[in-house]
């Protein structure tokens, strides 16, 4: 099925003179990366895995992309804004930044496959753009459509509400790498011309003697370094440059604090902290400023955040960001796994940054995680139909998730959208005539290299097998070096640093053959280095071990102490309920001695690797005992196959012993009861018999009446038949210094006596206390239905992890 690219009426196709940058031809920078990566026009991929998502990336991902930008106000809000029609501003201040980022991505698929319909909607779109854009390059819509009931942040004056989150010069970037990118597919310069008179507006707004703010979200840091790579014009190097620097100097701005990286000069920051995609972008355009302007000021600091990172940050599908509320970074070793946010944004970010870690070291480590951020996080972000999508990807979820197929808040959509489409420039790079061959998809790589031009062919079934044959087919005989990537999970370590190992055997030896003999060959920053006259006909071919291995985390991560997650080369696993008889699998044991299978199954999500074996189940008795279940098999998928076959249980971490199990209720009173909240609010976490660490205690889960705040609510258990009660315990959520829920102001316990709701007569008093279940004891009543009513705070909501009864 076809999907609908959108019409635009009043479409007019701009006709366009050959771009000369502002009195001449775009030169390549003097300065750059030390290695350049392979264009990902240079590679074409032909297995089932990328070459699958490529195709639907371009044919389904993209036109859904510019349907739902249509359908949501995101083109309307341009039409508004240049008065071409009249209408109101719809959805959030930034949403300018998703058509921009919608047009970066199928600019990249045009490069790899021209289409005049994409080129004829992008003409139409830029008209728009361009239109609602003021004479001297001021671009923001929301500014344009202020009416008495909606005002972006900073009314009507420009700039000053990026303190409160205007996103105006977030905006602009995505804007510069749109520009940069159409420009590059189709020689036209219409937005680019309306990308530069506004990046011309940010150059002499912004900078010494000028304005002092700072981006609230980092972005045209790298869209600025975009326009310098295809202008050459300095001056947008130096004000990427400048906004870097002036972070965390409150000499010159209103700090924005710990959330926005601007709590402190960049150079004296110690470690990943606040928003995560905002400190990615920011981390990467840092790395763009240093290869551009070579200085290398900042790659200490980018080396220590990147430690800090791989150390303590890290989830093991790639994933950073555990906390939701700020959508960021968390303090070290605190990585709850059920509530992971784990943004797509997030992990798109990351990519991004180890990519220029790697251009700029030349280190294997980089791509490790680069390759662990792809198969896994990234990947989980969008379904194998391309149409729907994650925006928090959590490594467990006790009830299952969806995909949606849009967002209010759709940064991720398009994201996926334009990293997809440019997937395979990561394959491959160069450092003058030596190359590298960083990841691992059957295909063809052209790199064009100052020796000459040299073609890898690729034949290999990864990430599902690990034997990769490389042909390589050099213009003329000559001697180069290759330069293989030696996976650090194919050398018994999963991510860089000390957060994850494997236990077990050893995965066995990584050999390779060059022309069929096997081969001694050095290995340098994690990379088999082999330097030879090469000639057409040559060959390598790699073989990388592929068990299935048991990951365990450091001590430190308390939240996966005595756990383990299981992987099969590049792939994290899951176990989902739909393939336990009982649909629970967040109960599941797997000790260390269990025998772990592997076999392919064509039909099954695309064709998947699955793993099998035998564990059992935790239960807990009546009176509290956690005792084993009998012996059952498992069966686990690829984590970013998860949530296509219905929502059910799903976790990464299985418990090694029953000591570290989840185990499933006891069948107590309030378990066999139907539990039920005001307002309708599920309340099916009152009797999972789930304690939490404290009252903030976000990883497992609770119910909630926010926003609801200073009202009178309930909770409800309706018994199977009348029962004997008289006394009970509830453990409040609160989550001071975060959110704006807060023990009650007061409790009581009421029965249901024929129609009539009447309070018992406690024998103890109500406790409010957080970070314990509060009891109260009562004269025994005969019921068969029993409530909690609640009083919150004036000004504040509440929410209950557990209410037990006896």
């Amino acid at each position: 099925m076809t999907t609908r690219l959108p019409v635009i009426a009043a479409a007019v196709v701009f006709s366009f003179l050959p771009f000369r940058a502002r009195g001449g031809n775009p030169t390549a920078p003097r300065r750059d990366y030390p290695i350049t990566p392979v264009p990902f026009t240079a590679v074409q991929f032909t297995d089932g895995f990328w070459s699958r998502r490529v195709d639907i990336n371009r044919t389904v991902t993209l036109p859904h992309n510019f349907v739902e930008c249509e359908s949501t106000g995101r083109i309307d809000n341009f039409v508004f804004a240049a008065g071409l029609k009249q209408g109101k501003y719809r959805g959030y201040q930034f949403n300018d930044s998703d058509i921009y980022k919608v047009i970066e991505g199928a600019s990249y698929s045009l490069l790899a496959h021209p289409d005049s319909t994409i080129v004829r909607t992008i003409d139409s779109i830029i008209v728009f753009i361009a239109a609602a854009q003021d004479s001297d390059g001021y671009l923001y819509t929301p500014r344009r459509l202020i009416r008495p009931d909606y005002a972006p942040p900073g009314g009507k004056e420009r700039w000053v509400g990026m303190k409160d989150g205007s996103h105006e010069l977030y905006t602009v970037g995505h804007l510069n790498e749109a520009a940069a990118a159409y420009y590059t597919a189709t020689g036209k310069r219409s937005l680019l011309d309306v990308a530069l008179k506004s990046a011309d507006l940010v150059c002499s707004t912004f900078g010494p003697g000028r304005r002092g703010e700072v981006p609230d979200h980092q972005e045209i840091e790298i869209g600025l370094c975009k326009l310098y790579r295809v202008t050459g014009d300095e001056k947008y190097l130096r004000t990427a440059k400048w906004f870097l620097d002036q972070r965390g100097n409150a000499k010159g701005h209103e700090l924005l604090g710990e959330y926005a990286q601007d709590d402190k000069p960049i150079l004296e920051q110690e470690g990943a902290e606040g928003h995560a995609v905002r400190a990615a972008y920011m981390y990467s355009g840092m790395a763009d400023v240093t290869a551009l302007g070579g200085d290398d000021t900042y790659v200490p600091s980018l080396e220590r955040i990147w430690r800090d990172v791989v150390n303590r940050k890290l989830y093991i599908t790639g994933g950073i960001g555990a906390v939701g509320r700020s959508e960021g970074f968390s303090g070290a070793y605190a990585l709850p796994n059920f509530s992971a946010y784990c943004e797509t944004c997030a992990s798109i970010a990351l990519a991004l940054w180890s990519q220029r870690m790697f251009l700029l070291k030349g280190d294997a480590q980089y791509v490790d995680v680069l390759e662990r951020v792809i198969y896994n996080a990234i990947l989980s972000g969008v379904s194998m139909n391309g149409d729907t999508f994650f925006y928090p990807n959590p490594l467990g979820s006790f009830h299952g998730a969806e995909r949606s197929a849009w967002f209010g808040c759709a940064c991720c959509p398009p994201n996926v959208l334009r990293f997809i489409a440019g997937m395979g420039g990561y394959a491959y790079a160069r450092r003058g005539d030596d190359v590298y061959v960083n990841l691992f998809a059957s295909g063809k790589g052209m790199i064009t290299r100052p020796g000459g031009d040299l073609t890898i062919t690729q034949e290999t079934r990864y990430p599902w097998e690990g034997e990769v044959l490389l042909s390589l087919e050099p213009a003329r005989a000559e001697e180069f070096t290759v330069n293989v990537r030696i996976p650090g999970w194919a050398t018994g370590t999963p991510v860089p640093g000390t957060l994850y190992s494997v236990i077990g055997p050893a995965a066995g030896r990584v050999t390779i053959a060059v022309n069929g003999t096997p081969a001694e060959v050095r290995t340098v920053n994690g990379y088999a280095q082999i330097r030879r006259t090469w000639k057409k006909g040559d060959s390598i071919r790699l073989l990388l071990p592929m068990p299935v291995q048991r990951i365990v985390a450091s001590d430190s991560l308390e939240d996966d102490r005595g756990l383990t997650a299981l992987e099969r080369g590049p792939l994290v696993y899951c176990l989902e309920g739909v393939d336990a008889p009982d649909g629970h699998v967040t109960d599941m044991v797997i000790p260390d001695s269990a025998a772990i299978t592997h076999e392919f199954s064509a039909d099954l999500l695309n064709g998947v690797t699955l793993l099998r074996g035998r564990g059992y189940t935790a239960e807990r008795t009546i009176g509290g005992e956690v005792v084993a279940g009998p012996l059952r098999e498992f069966r686990a998928i690829p984590y970013y196959a998860w949530a296509h076959r219905g929502k059910c249980e799903m976790t990464v971490w299985a418990a090694r012993t029953i000591g570290r199990a989840m185990p499933l209720a006891a069948p107590t009173l309030a378990r066999r009861s139907v539990a039920s909240a005001s307002r309708g609010i599920a309340a099916d976490a009152l009797n999972d018999q789930l304690l939490p660490k404290s009252s903030d205690d976000e990883s497992i889960p609770y119910m909630h009446w926010w926003p609801h705040k200073g009202t009178t609510e309930w909770v409800q258990y309706d018994f199977p038949s009348g029962q004997s009660v008289s006394r009970a315990q509830v453990y409040w959520f609160d989550d001071t210094g975060e959110g704006e829920c807060r023990v009650p102001a007061s409790w009581r316990i009421l029965y249901k006596k024929g129609a009539d709701w009447i309070p018992v007569q406690n024998t103890s008093p109500y406790i409010v206390e957080k970070d314990r279940l509060t009891p109260v004891s009562f004269e025994p009543v005969n019921t068969q239905s029993l409530r909690v009513e609640v009083q919150l705070q004036s000004g504040f909501s509440a929410g209950i992890f557990e209410w037990t009864i006896e």
